[in-house]
């Protein structure tokens, strides 16, 4: 089972996911020291089984404990979840989503952001994208 957008995820199995995430692969011992104000043991490790059946984490025996592992790239899941928000929210085009971004008020774009950002735009347009 392919992992889907992060939309079909509960909060609190968002958050045990950029958990395991941020730090590779987990133990329930694990996400639980890094939660806000986290559930029980059993609680942690019921969520762990559920994304495992969703699709979205692994698990390798590591002693007597089960190590959990995101089943995709942190990269594939970015994609996927930006091309729903895209679809979503801006009509399906990154034109607006792009625009929406550069109209935020609370950031300004460095002089390296912008070239960066120029720099892909030339590669896109040479790619005929």
């Amino acid at each position: 089972m392919s992992p889907s957008p992060n939309a079909d995820l509960g909060r609190r199995e968002r958050q045990i996911m950029d958990v395991v995430y941020r730090l590779g692969r987990a133990s329930v011992g694990d996400v639980r020291e890094h939660l806000p104000d986290p559930p029980s043991y059993s609680a942690v490790r019921a969520m762990l089984n559920l994304l495992e059946d969703k699709g979205h984490l692994t698990h390798e025996q590591d002693g007597l404990r089960y190590m959990y592992k995101p089943t995709a790239a942190r990269a594939q899941v970015r994609r996927s979840a930006l091309r729903h928000v895209v679809q979503t929210f801006f009509d399906g085009s990154p034109t607006n989503a792009v625009a929406a971004l550069l109209e935020m008020t609370d950031g300004k774009l460095s002089a390296s952001d912008r070239e960066r950002l120029a720099k892909m735009i030339a590669q896109a347009k040479e790619e005929g994208r």
